[in-house]
């Protein structure tokens, strides 16, 4: 979970994620580590900038050959 996804937007100051979204996203990923505890893995969920934790968990893991990754599209509102 990013912290800058819970803070205000540039442009109004409105969260990026409201609070129905968030219980949406805690329930969605309590459901999928259940999910994956039921067929023998497990999900590993942290909280901070991704670029710091993912980091991280490679140098915990060590063993860690390929990153997959999305950039986030912006939409930028032109009046």
């Amino acid at each position: 979970f990013d912290p800058r996804h819970y803070l205000g937007t540039h442009c109004f100051g409105f969260p990026r994620t409201g609070p129905h979204r968030l219980r949406f996203l805690l329930e969605s990923v309590k459901d999928l580590r259940e999910t994956l505890k039921r067929k023998g893995s497990t999900l590993v969920v942290r909280k901070g900038k991704p670029e710091d934790v993912v980091c991280d968990l490679i140098i915990q893991l060590g063993s860690v050959s390929t990153v997959a990754f999305h950039e986030e599209v912006r939409e930028i509102l032109r009046w």
